[in-house]
């Protein structure tokens, strides 16, 4: 179970408080208004962010001073932070080693992630010579080859039309979610939290509510959600 214990999170004048759990190798949405934390509180989990008080802990053990490569924690960023001088194949490897220095069994298993992922083929290709759903493979296929037990998707899709995002999303269920991953994902788009989270979690007015049930919390929003959902 990943706990924020009493978390305090401060960002200039911006504050955010979580005392919730995640359950372990379950999706969870955050939803909430733009600017309420969500990001912020990824940023928390994956170490780019020291909380002022609280600790983060995983399977009771404390993750609160540890640095981001420690961590048992992959991201998805909104722009899938692939370098544009490399390759299809060395974005992925970076999963393994930053200096992608792979043995042949490595490289292996960087192939078969681009294969799952719908990409065999394209391992030599930059990212200028990809799509945007394809780019988003190849992010997808670096968190699998990382094989970490949580994992942050920070919209990732979001810039993808209607028929690739829910294609991404389906991918995120097929490949992270079936194999018990702890997915944690930020998301404006009920849809999406309805597609692959089987709990949902409100961020609003300064606070991450503890999550309920997707479809309980989206059928019955509570007056903050309603507001922002319209």
């Amino acid at each position: 179970m990943l706990t924020c214990e009493s978390l305090m999170l401060q960002q200039g004048s911006f504050s955010l408080q979580a005392d919730i759990a995640f359950a372990k190798g379950k999706a969870t949405a955050l939803i909430g208004p733009s600017g309420a934390g969500k990001s912020t509180l990824l940023a928390a989990i994956a170490g780019f962010l020291a909380p002022v008080s609280g600790r983060l802990l995983w399977d009771q053990g404390d993750l609160s001073n540890l640095p981001p490569g420690k961590r048992p924690v992959s991201m998805l960023f909104q722009d899938n932070n692939l370098f544009p001088h490399l390759s299809a194949a060395q974005n992925v490897g970076l999963g393994l080693r930053p200096d992608l220095r792979l043995s042949e069994q490595q490289k292996s298993k960087v192939a078969a992630a681009l294969t799952d992922v719908g990409l065999d083929g394209f391992s030599e290709r930059k990212p200028s010579a990809l799509s945007g759903g394809q780019q988003s493979r190849v992010a997808l296929a670096r968190v699998l080859v990382a094989d970490r037990a949580i994992v942050l998707l920070d919209e990732p899709f979001a810039a993808l039309g209607p028929a690739l995002k829910d294609e991404m999303l389906d991918l995120v269920r097929s490949k992270l979610i079936a194999a018990s991953k702890t997915v944690i994902m930020v998301t404006h788009d009920p849809a999406d939290a309805r597609r692959i989270a089987e709990m949902s979690a409100l961020v609003a007015e300064g606070a991450v509510q503890p999550p309920v049930a997707t479809n309980v919390l989206l059928d019955n929003p509570p007056q903050e959600l309603a507001d922002y959902l319209g």
